[in-house]
């Protein structure tokens, strides 16, 4: 697959996928949020691959510099939960040139509120990412490993990592472990060609697939367990980017999330994860939405 053209330079670019008419609204929402609030990043290309183009036509996402395209599924992977994903990341990063420094993946339920500008990965480093939200199936700094991060690592060619990460919300020390609603890579390391090489591996080993993720939540966060192992194993240290807090903010965990860590207004963030949640500021109640974006969130009603 050939991706557009790019003009010259242009050294980032935003990717994200849609499965659903609901995503097809975030995703229209996000690309607005993108162009309005994103300065000197408001310009880039995105790029919106369309895992289901049958039930979810992404015509109305047209835009000067938006280029959709449809996802073709490799028959391995394509039963398994959020498998969409991890191939439309490894295809953007096919498609990318030698010209782009940034592949920054972008859910459809992020919204971004200023520019977002240390998602460039820019000539210092080569990711750049949040800790995880809460521990989930992450692994205790102290815990010994267990079968399913075993095998992970394994896979990855080693035996345990090292680097360890606070998770925001449960505030857990944790090994290595980030979130995925949004990051950045530089598309010239291959990880992204890794994580789909690596995430097959997993998914269609089935000693694997029935020992260690026969639950639910392992399935869920199986992809982002071999992102991660691979963000802390390929990628020197010194060349990840911590994103500081007000980068991915989990509004939908908002109520969950302690009072010093808690910010009070949507218009302190940079960008933000709502999934589920309503942006319509009559619905919203449990933070504040200030002048302008209050104004811009009423005007730019989600369309599905």
């Amino acid at each position: 697959m050939e991706g557009r053209p790019i003009k010259a330079g242009d050294q980032s670019v935003f990717v994200t996928l849609v499965r659903s008419p609901r995503e097809i609204g975030q995703t229209h929402l996000l690309i607005n949020s993108i162009r309005y609030f994103g300065g000197a990043l408001s310009k880039c290309p995105i790029w919106v691959f369309e895992a289901n183009s049958k039930n979810a036509p992404c015509n109305n996402l047209k835009d000067v510099n938006v280029h959709i395209f449809p996802l073709k599924m490799p028959d391995s992977i394509k039963h398994f939960l959020f498998s969409d994903k991890v191939f439309a990341a490894y295809l953007a990063e096919e498609m990318t040139g030698s010209n782009i420094r940034s592949l920054i993946w972008i859910d459809p339920s992020c919204f971004i509120v200023k520019p977002p500008l240390l998602y460039d990965c820019n000539p210092l480093f080569d990711a750049a990412v949040r800790p995880v939200h809460i521990q989930n199936v992450g692994l205790s700094a102290s815990a010994l490993l267990d079968g399913f991060w075993k095998k992970v690592y394994k896979t990855a060619g080693v035996t345990d990592i090292q680097t360890t990460v606070e998770t925001f919300v449960d505030l857990q020390r944790i090994r290595s472990y980030f979130n995925s609603h949004a990051f950045s890579v530089n598309p010239s390391k291959g990880l992204l060609h890794r994580w789909f090489i690596h995430f097959e591996t997993l998914v269609c080993d089935h000693e694997f697939q029935m020992e260690f993720c026969q639950d639910q939540q392992h399935r869920i966060f199986l992809h982002q367990a071999v992102l991660s192992t691979l963000i802390a194993t390929v990628i020197d240290i010194k060349r990840i980017r911590m994103l500081p807090s007000d980068y991915n903010y989990p509004y939908n965990l908002h109520g969950s999330i302690s009072p010093e860590r808690k910010v009070p207004a949507l218009n302190d963030l940079v960008s933000f994860t709502y999934e589920s949640r309503s942006l319509a500021p009559d619905t919203v109640d449990d933070i504040l939405i200030h002048e302008p974006l209050r104004t811009w969130l009423t005007d730019h009603k989600m369309v599905i």
